[in-house]
């Protein structure tokens, strides 16, 4: 079996003098695998995402991604590994307002040295199975949430990431936009994309993810697997 995750003894501490804000935790998440990360406020469910995704380095253990230790790589190693196998789609977006729905799609792309031409053709056939191929124009203040969401999870998937995290990608969004997001998530998983899913909608989690964690003060509290997704 291929993980694309693999956390060995993974723990952060902020502050000495306190408990750790997460683990020591082992984990491993399987290629092709949907796994939902819930737990209450300030249960370790961002911190846990941050390792994965680099943006923060634990202080102890190992933090493997796609057969690199990431918690090994230099700041500019690991913004280059981000950039190549990872996308990550965050709960308010973070689209460019200045740049075109095309152009947003495509920046992450384009910052990997892929020639114009290779991305407009990559950007041009997500935006089309992700049904915002008529906004391709259009700017991102003049969408919908939803719309905006599918464009956010169009430029995750530009690089063709080994693995898709969601921080809580329904959080912002009215219960129509938030159903059109759950269904886009259900769809990818089918795809064969490796998703990790923070939330703290349990029935987001039940619907997207064959697998579900739990987390309760830093610590691993249960693990379980879903017979299929819908």
């Amino acid at each position: 079996m291929t993980y694309v995750i693999e956390l060995a003894g993974a723990a952060k501490r902020y502050d000495s003098a306190g408990p750790p804000a997460l683990g020591p935790i082992d984990l491993s998440v399987a290629q092709g695998e949907a796994l939902a990360v819930t737990g209450p406020s300030g249960s370790g469910k961002s911190t846990l995402l941050n390792l994965v995704a680099g943006l923060d380095k634990p202080t102890g253990g190992a933090v493997t991604v796609a057969g690199r230790r990431v918690d090994q790589l230099s700041e500019h190693g690991l913004a280059r590994f981000r950039r190549e196998q990872i996308g990550i789609v965050f709960q308010f977006f973070n689209l460019l307002d200045d740049l075109t729905v095309a152009d947003n799609i495509q920046l992450p792309a384009q910052l990997t040295g892929t020639t114009r031409k290779k991305t407009a053709a990559r950007a041009a056939e997500l935006m089309e199975v992700l049904g915002i191929a008529q906004h391709a124009r259009a700017y991102p203040g003049r969408l919908s949430g939803g719309e905006r969401q599918r464009v956010a999870v169009a430029r995750a998937l530009v690089n063709k990431p080994a693995l898709l995290l969601a921080d809580e990608p329904t959080g912002a969004l009215d219960t129509a936009s938030g159903h059109d997001v759950r269904e886009l998530l259900v769809d990818l998983h089918r795809g064969g994309q490796t998703i990790v899913l923070v939330t703290h909608d349990l029935a987001l989690a039940q619907d997207c993810a064959s697998r579900t964690i739990h987390l309760v003060d830093g610590h691993l509290a249960a693990d379980s697997r879903a017979q299929a997704v819908r």
